[in-house]
């Protein structure tokens, strides 16, 4: 039942061990032979804008096509190591002397070209190199500067282009959604394990600390973003940060937070009570459970009946109509949901500024409404769910119970 309370805590145990190392060696496999079809889907797109050649900087694209690996925030330092080039027939990854021995190991397919901070004394030598003339370019993640120096530079012409790849990475094989599930099952384990540590008087910093602790040391690779901790009226903030303020007696308790495993995220949000919940909390948890099972309702429906699959503001709506109704139109500004994959937030949106195209399938976005009173409380409630119209599947990756479930007592 919907808004129902959660008659037994959950234990780690309750859900599935981490990859071993052979998941993981099979899931470097998998992104081998798929890297080809990869590649080739970007290339049938050169023709339609006429051209020959894809430059790209965006970490997880380097990742998704070449295979090169850099560390979250990494791409702050490393300069244009992970930048690349694909022609026709060739890819080009740039890498540093920092990155070299990395870059050929992993973009074993690529031709490692070393660049150090000179991409634009470089430049005419690569497009000449890789027979370039017309080069589309990720216009949403080149920066101005890089854009002007490199136009500057030779003779080929820049196209600016988006969207390309990340329409690409929007439908998952079943190896993506395999490490998304595995990430959602650290996450999982990961708060079961700090239910006990939850007390009256802890902070939101403490326990955001233990909870990154069980997920690091509970099988993945890191955080897929900050964690957030937000007790009483801080879990009004959407993304806030935890502070040093101590938990209180009858507060809601809201984490949000996400591991990442082989370079895939999960994304959760649950909303604890910590000792006997107020009849006011109790209310907005229950409209928010609603909303959320309004819209897996409706995506449940579109596959039973063998799709198409509504659009992500349709689905948007299905949430946002049960909030309205109940008089919260106006504390539920973000939107139901967001796809995720290399990136905690990708394609496809939900939300009021969500395209009306079909939902794509196979997929994994996130659905999470909630209800923020300024000043006094704040509930979301988020789900990863993977979607595939074909094989008739609707699955909740994230599977820590979604009940009342009181703690801290």
């Amino acid at each position: 039942m919907i808004g129902e309370r959660v008659d037994r805590a959950p234990g780690p145990a309750d859900f599935a061990e981490p990859p071993t190392p052979a998941d993981r060696a099979r899931w470097l496999d998998a992104d081998r032979i798929d890297r080809p079809e990869r590649l080739a889907r970007l290339r049938a797109r050169f023709a339609a804008v006429g051209v020959d050649t894809y430059f790209g900087t965006r970490s997880e694209h380097s990742r998704y096509l070449t295979g090169f690996v850099l560390g979250d925030g990494e791409d702050r330092v490393s300069g244009s190591s992970g930048w690349f080039l694909i022609g026709a027939d060739e890819t080009i990854v740039c890498a540093d002397s920092r990155y070299r021995i990395q870059a050929g190991r992993q973009a074993s397919d690529a031709r490692i070209e070393p660049v150090y901070g000179d991409l634009d004394a470089r430049w005419v030598e690569l497009v000449d190199g890789i027979g370039a003339r017309r080069i589309a370019v990720e216009a949403g993640a080149v920066s101005h500067a890089t854009w002007t120096r490199l136009a500057a530079a030779g003779s080929a012409e820049l196209v600016p282009v988006e969207g390309w790849i990340e329409a690409d990475r929007a439908i998952k094989t079943a190896a993506e959604l395999e490490r998304i599930g595995a990430a959602c099952a650290v996450a999982d384990r990961a708060l079961a394990a700090l239910l006990p540590e939850i007390r009256v008087g802890a902070t939101e910093r403490e326990l955001a600390l233990r909870l990154e602790w069980s997920i690091r040391t509970g099988g993945a690779d890191g955080l897929a973003f900050d964690v957030a901790c937000l007790a009483g009226p801080e879990a009004a903030l959407p993304h806030g940060s935890p502070g040093d303020r101590p938990i209180l007696a009858g507060e809601v308790l809201l984490f949000d937070f996400g591991a990442k495993v082989d370079g895939y995220r999960s994304d959760m949000t649950r909303t604890l009570f910590v000792g006997e919940p107020s009849a006011r909390d109790l209310a907005v948890y229950r409209i928010v459970a609603e909303a959320q099972a309004s819209a897996i309702a409706g995506v449940e429906a579109a596959v039973r009946a063998g799709g198409p699959l509504p659009s992500g503001r349709a689905v948007d709506r299905m949430a946002r109509d049960v909030i309205v109704r109940e008089g919260h139109g106006e504390h539920f500004g973000h939107g139901t949901g967001h796809g995720i994959g290399l990136a905690t937030h990708e394609l496809p949106h939900l939300g009021l500024r969500a395209t009306d195209e079909p939902l794509p399938s196979p997929t994994v976005f996130s659905v999470e409404p909630g209800i923020y009173l300024d000043g006094q409380t704040g509930v979301r409630i988020e789900d990863l769910l993977a979607v595939d119209v074909e094989a008739g599947r609707v699955e909740s990756l994230t599977r820590f119970p979604k009940g009342i479930l009181v703690v801290g007592f």
